[in-house]
């Protein structure tokens, strides 16, 4: 089969599309509004970017939308204050811790103080959990590994059978989507090859997609 460049923005746009109308269902059926929060400390360039893309589109769906900025220095106890105030909160659905953060600062302690059910990047080990399980068990898929899934469902591609390649073994987007294409579910059920930077012949895996 001859490779194809699939237009992420052309498919992003109709998702966009069917969430503004789920959105309003919701608003209509059950007075519920999706409530996320962003968690952004300091003031790295690329995850200002990054945050400010996902409250634009927040607030393009018309969701309940919290960007709440911290200063670098910030502590690890106050940051930690701050989660269990948002996991306390019933307006807050989602939220979401933007990495890295700063070195005095434990990634692992505060992404577990996170409540499983409003972590939206599926970074909690009760999440990671969930994803090996599969089926109702998922509560939240991790972004870019979603994403990934949606563009080549969307695409037209069948993945039932199919040779799936994953390059790289990252707790963020290879395990992840290794999982997703994995599942007995629909837009999956792959066989999946996993390889990385100690895989021999890669390349030989690779041609096998």
């Amino acid at each position: 089969m001859a490779a194809k460049i699939i237009s992420g923005k052309e498919v992003a746009a109709q998702i966009r599309e069917e969430l503004k109308k789920e959105v309003g269902e919701l608003k209509d059926r059950h007075d519920v509004v999706p409530g996320l929060v962003t968690i952004l400390v300091g003031e790295d360039p690329a995850s200002v970017s990054y945050v400010t893309a996902k409250q634009k589109t927040s607030h393009d769906l018309s969701f309940h939308s919290i960007q709440d900025n911290q200063p670098a220095d910030i502590s690890e106890e106050h940051l930690l204050q701050l989660i269990d105030k948002y996991n306390k909160d019933p307006k807050i659905h989602g939220i979401l811790v933007q990495l890295p953060l700063p070195k005095h600062i434990n990634e692992k302690k505060v992404l577990n103080a996170i409540d499983p059910d409003k972590d939206v990047d599926g970074f909690h080990p009760v999440n990671v959990g969930r994803l090996m399980i599969g089926g109702e068990e998922v509560k939240f898929l991790p972004c870019t590994p979603a994403g990934i899934q949606e563009l080549i469902v969307r695409s037209g591609y069948r993945t039932e059978g199919a040779e799936v390649v994953v390059v790289g073994r990252s707790n963020i987007v290879g395990k992840p989507i290794a999982n997703i294409m994995l599942q007995k579910a629909t837009g999956a059920n792959s066989t999946v090859t996993v390889v990385h930077t100690r895989t021999k012949g890669m390349a030989s895996h690779c041609k096998r997609a």
